[in-house]
């Protein structure tokens, strides 16, 4: 059996130097740490007892860093998502955050930290005093920055979380909800991650010591400057934000703005795009909608039609009213709820106007074509079967009483001829020979 000398008591090193400001705490508990270790083996005093307990660190080690951290992780992950935020645990894939990236941070985060432990332990262990000292003197230096490293990682690892979550909620209450739609909800959220990661980057500047006064007063000569110099841009940023939340129209609706009139195939914060029914694509600025007319045509999912036709003056009125009635009624795209209705609308120049007014449902462009040709083709139908003339524009000349109106001046015509004007003999008569 080998023999082994008795050590002195190796004394607990103290890092030496002034812990940086903001890591007083951090220093102390190191030097807690470091005291607990010391402590710990300081009735090592043979060779086989220090080679037992570094394999039983390095052993306790494998099986802790690589075994039992991933495993209580991943699980205290799942029972967080599950118990706290009462959802089922996310799938492998995922289209926010990716929590395994996340499971890894933390995983590899805790590995590190005790393989540091372990180092300063076998230290120790070996009765490397001087070393000890040293490096944790290094830990002691480095120790703030690093916490502050990981408190930013932390704090921007939690806003994208927060985020995503946010927005799975969002989602599920939009579903479930005709309160708000996707554009809405998409806005919303926009605008929640951008604040999220506003107040993440001044809570950052504010672990990294960093002062606020001097950036809050450039901000606010910045915002000036921004303000005159994007006018039109910012108009139309809150005008997008104002129709976004006051929902005058949503997509698919058949609209009228401004003159311009179109299905809604776009609403951004910035502008709002139609398709028109020849196919083109209108892009109109959201400042120039919200000052503009906005009519939607199927806010109610219905519109009524009219169509005017006109009746000769000596036609029957109420029979030519009801001959046009019949047309409207046999046309499909016309609903018999409400009942259409056929009016006189007004003295026309050559006609008695006839309004027909009728219903049509989920109303576009091309409904209001095709009812319209149906009611004007049924209409002419009917008219013809009848016999009602629908008259051509007509002129009625007379002249002035004052002047004893028109007149004949002679019943002989003149006729101009190649060797001059010969005047024809009345009818009847023979000409003169």
């Amino acid at each position: 059996m080998s023999q082994s000398t008795p050590t002195a008591t190796p004394a607990t090193p103290t890092p030496t130097g002034e812990p940086a400001e903001g890591g007083s705490l951090v220093g102390s508990l190191g030097e807690q740490t470091l005291s607990t270790i010391a402590a710990a083996v300081d009735g090592l005093a043979s060779t086989e007892a220090r080679v037992a307990v570094t394999v039983a660190v390095v052993g306790g080690l494998v099986v802790v860093g690589l075994l039992a951290v991933p495993a209580g992780v991943r699980l205290v992950g799942r029972l967080s998502v599950r118990l706290v935020l009462s959802r089922e645990p996310p799938p492998d894939e995922t289209h926010g955050y990716d929590y395994v990236l996340a499971e890894t941070l933390v995983v590899r985060t805790l590995q590190f930290g005790l393989g540091l432990l372990a180092v300063v332990s076998l230290l120790f262990v070996w009765e490397l005093d001087t070393i000890a000292a040293a490096f944790a003197d290094l830990l002691g230096g480095t120790a703030p920055s690093i916490g502050r490293v990981l408190v930013t990682l932390l704090l921007f690892a939690g806003a994208f979380v927060g985020a995503d979550l946010l927005e799975t909620k969002m989602t599920t209450f939009a579903e479930r909800s005709t309160l708000i739609n996707r554009h809405q909800q998409g806005i919303a959220f926009q605008a929640i991650r951008v604040s999220l990661l506003i107040a993440v980057g001044l809570t950052t500047l504010s672990v990294w010591e960093f002062s606020l006064d001097g950036l809050l007063v450039g901000a606010g000569f910045l915002g000036i400057v921004v303000g005159i110099a994007a006018q039109q841009t910012l108009s139309a940023l809150i005008a997008g934000f104002v129709i976004m939340f006051s929902r005058p129209f949503e997509l698919g609706d058949w609209v009228e703005i401004g003159g311009t009139e179109g299905v809604v195939t776009d609403i951004t914060i910035m502008n709002t795009r139609l398709r028109t029914a020849w196919g083109d694509t209108v892009v109109l600025p959201n400042d120039a909608v919200s000052n503009a007319t906005v009519t939607n045509h199927t806010a109610q999912n219905r519109l009524r039609l009219s169509v005017d036709v006109g009746v000769d003056y000596t036609t029957e009125l109420e029979k030519a009213r009801e001959l046009a009635l019949e047309g409207v009624e046999s046309a499909d795209k016309a609903q018999p709820v409400p009942t259409p209705q056929v009016l006189p609308k007004a003295f026309g120049d050559s006609a008695v106007v006839l309004e027909c007014r009728f219903w049509i449902e989920n109303p576009s462009a091309r409904t209001r074509a095709l009812a319209t040709a149906q009611v004007v083709s049924a209409i002419k139908a009917r008219f013809d079967e009848a016999g009602v003339k629908i008259p051509f524009p007509q002129r009625e000349l007379s002249g002035r009483a004052e002047t004893g109106g028109f007149q004949v001046a002679d019943d002989r015509t003149t006729v101009p001829t190649g060797d001059g004007e010969r005047t024809s003999p009345p009818e009847g008569a023979e000409a003169d020979e």
